[in-house]
């Protein structure tokens, strides 16, 4: 049996952060994991900065409701679901994903928790476990699951390391020069045939 395990944000869903800069104004929250590869760097900078600014967890909601999942998503998660197993593996937050994920059909979703106080301000975060994706591919595996994964960023790159086989979705090209060694989707189209030639690799 083979498990699909994809990335949420830019390759089911826009990117809430740039989403969330868009809305406010605010130019460095466009900086995402597609740019900045210390996942605990980004998250630091990103709190700091709303706190500076007197945004929390309201706002970002706000932001989140009006998002749509990517054009062909919802399509190709059905696809996905009809041959495989399927996890999402995020570094996203429970507390930003439920509107998304209700628009995808609730797919099983393993990501992080946010810290927040009784105003509404974001604290901290806690990470289920560091490099989450990696560890969840590396377990799936150790209980006989073979397992595809895709992505798009840095954060993703152990991920699909890990993977049977991993895939580039869509990826920017700092990290296609950097990870030269996946293959590279630009459309679900594509990532359907990239699926289903990494499936008959690992078919017995």
């Amino acid at each position: 049996m083979i498990v699909a395990c994809l990335d949420l944000e830019g390759v089911l869903v826009p990117e809430v952060w740039i989403n969330v800069a868009e809305r406010t104004g605010i130019a460095e929250l466009r900086r995402t994991t597609r740019d900045e590869p210390d996942y605990d760097k980004l998250m630091r900078g990103r709190i700091e900065i709303l706190d500076s600014h007197g945004l929390g967890i309201r706002e970002i909601s706000e932001v989140i409701a009006g998002l749509e999942p990517l054009e062909g998503a919802r399509e190709f998660l059905d696809w996905l679901r009809e041959r495989y197993q399927l996890i999402v593996l995020s570094d996203t937050f429970y507390d930003f994903a439920k509107p998304l994920m209700q628009k995808l059909d609730f797919p099983t979703l393993f990501c992080h928790d946010l810290e927040i106080d009784a105003g509404g301000r974001i604290r901290g975060y806690r990470l289920r476990m560091p490099d989450q994706k990696r560890e969840s591919v590396r377990a799936l595996r150790r209980i006989c699951f073979r397992t595809i994964a895709a992505g798009d960023s840095y954060n993703d790159t152990s991920m699909l390391a890990e993977a049977d086989a991993g895939i580039l979705f869509r990826p920017p090209q700092n990290v296609v020069d950097e990870f030269p060694q996946f293959p590279v989707t630009h459309s679900y189209e594509e990532l359907r045939e990239a699926f289903l030639a990494a499936a008959q690799d690992l078919s017995p």
